[in-house]
């Protein structure tokens, strides 16, 4: 397979924009580059910068490994991939709110009632209810990819509770302590914003945004993503709660405090739709409030993600996003889906069916790299698997081409190697659109692996657009 490096023309020589950066690492010694690996190692675990890592054999909490050479994206693709990516929040936003109420596109037949309805993220008790301002997906990550043609193309969108923010912004931390002067004479594009646009954007859906109380809710200390719960609440000076702390007083939502309760005016809610309220969704679950989505239906509390956004998390959804966009926008795409085949239409099935040792094979609704089949490394046994999953259930499957992923020099074991990576940038909805600029750079830090998701052991770069 052909690859695209995302630093290099060919050996030792420097796309044009990347020169100067490019320059600077290749002067380090190999002993200076480990050295600096170490440093940053430490500093990280200093920080408390971790995640827990689920796939291992006891589930255990560690640092995401850290590469320091940046992944670097020259200013006009990043002006290409900002349009894009707020092109396409707007027009997830606006299937939302069509498919909670007129649903407009399924009685035009762009698309038929059971691949919404059918979604697992579909939620029936969403239906006619509106959330404030009229948006649903305020937080999306969406992750990106380059083909070996060095071609943007979307693999997925993240809207229920995407993760991932706090390491960017950490990551820039830690590239400012070792590497300011080179950051400053780069002209590196900022992204400490962050924090403010967000804790704005989630004011903004209050009645008084002026006066609003936010709160962040967690499931908890044991979830995966705790730290960065715990650092954005920092970040933006409100208030970490989850269940134990808050409850329904005269239809209001409220938190405990030392000296009583606080109403909350706005709760970003770090946890899935379905375990929000036990009343309404997931009856077994522990970590939700009771009530809370009834006083969200009056129009008494605003939730972001919004209870419902589920739906355009899911990866059959994400197919027809090309349909969806010039359905409501009357716009060709400016970023394009990598081409996915779909188990649920008969011709596809039989393809990928006879073909699943050259595909990628997704669940619909699953995230975080699991549910995955990557059938050029996957043994007979792993695709005879898939094969029987697949036909029980062909609504919860997907599948695309193996693409292969752009690279870009990382330092493994006191060496230079390039190593897969992909891009998840953060879009915050507001009275208007933020993306902020760069992202988060995932790495496959195994030789030859695809798969990036820090659940399943991948690292991350810091990413710096010119």
């Amino acid at each position: 397979m052909n690859v695209y490096d995302e630093l290099l023309i060919a050996k030792d020589k420097p796309r044009e924009f990347g020169e100067k950066i490019y320059n600077y690492f290749n002067s380090l010694s190999l002993e200076t580059l480990i050295e600096k690996q170490r440093i940053l190692d430490k500093t990280m675990l200093e920080m408390g910068i971790t995640f827990n890592v689920y796939a291992e054999s006891k589930g255990s909490e560690r640092i995401i490994p850290f590469d320091f050479i940046p992944r670097i994206i020259a200013a006009h693709e990043w002006e290409i991939l900002e349009k894009g990516i707020k092109q396409r929040v707007t027009a997830l936003n606006l299937f939302l709110i069509d498919i909670y109420h007129d649903q407009k596109i399924i009685k035009d037949k762009v698309l038929d009632a059971e691949t919404v309805t059918g979604s697992k993220g579909f939620l029936k008790a969403c239906m006619n209810v509106m959330p404030p301002k009229k948006i649903y997906n305020h937080i999306s990550g969406i992750d990106i990819i380059r083909d070996e043609k060095g071609d943007f193309l979307v693999l997925e969108d993240n809207i229920r509770c995407p993760s991932g923010v706090s390491y960017m912004l950490q990551n820039r931390e830690l590239s400012k302590k070792e590497f300011s002067d080179l950051l400053f004479s780069s002209n590196v594009k900022s992204i400490q914003e962050y924090p403010e646009k967000l804790i704005n954007s989630l004011k903004f859906l209050a009645k008084d945004p002026e006066n609003a109380t936010v709160a962040l809710m967690t499931p908890g200390s044991s979830n995966s993503a705790f730290y960065e719960h715990t650092y954005l609440a920092q970040q933006m000076g409100i208030e970490l709660v989850d269940h134990r702390d808050l409850r329904i007083k005269n239809e209001e939502l409220v938190y405990k405090t030392i000296s009583g309760f606080k109403k909350v005016d706005v709760l970003y809610r770090r946890i899935d739709d379905t375990f929000l309220d036990p009343d309404v969704f997931n009856k077994n679950s522990l970590i939700g409030v009771k009530g809370i989505f009834e006083i969200y239906k009056k129009g008494k509390l605003a939730l972001a993600n919004a209870p419902g956004t589920g739906v355009a998390d899911d990866k059959v959804i994400y197919a027809f996003l090309p349909k969806i966009i010039k359905y409501y926008l009357s716009e060709e795409p400016i970023l394009q889906n990598v081409h996915t085949y779909l188990c649920q239409i008969p011709a596809d099935l039989k393809f990928v069916l006879e073909n699943l040792e050259n595909l990628v094979v997704k669940e619909a609704n699953e995230a975080g790299g699991y549910g995955m089949l990557i059938g050029p490394v996957s043994t007979k046994a792993e695709i005879a698997n898939f094969k029987i999953k697949i036909s029980e259930n062909p609504r919860n499957y997907i599948a695309q081409p193996l693409i292969s992923l752009s690279t870009s020099p990382c330092v493994i074991a006191g060496e230079l190697k390039p190593r897969h990576i992909d891009l998840r940038p953060y879009a915050i909805y507001g009275d208007d659109i933020y993306v902020s600029p760069g992202g988060l750079t995932r790495v496959a830090l195994k030789e030859g692996s695809y798969v990036v998701n820090s659940s399943q052991g991948g690292g991350s770069k810091d990413t710096w657009v010119l």
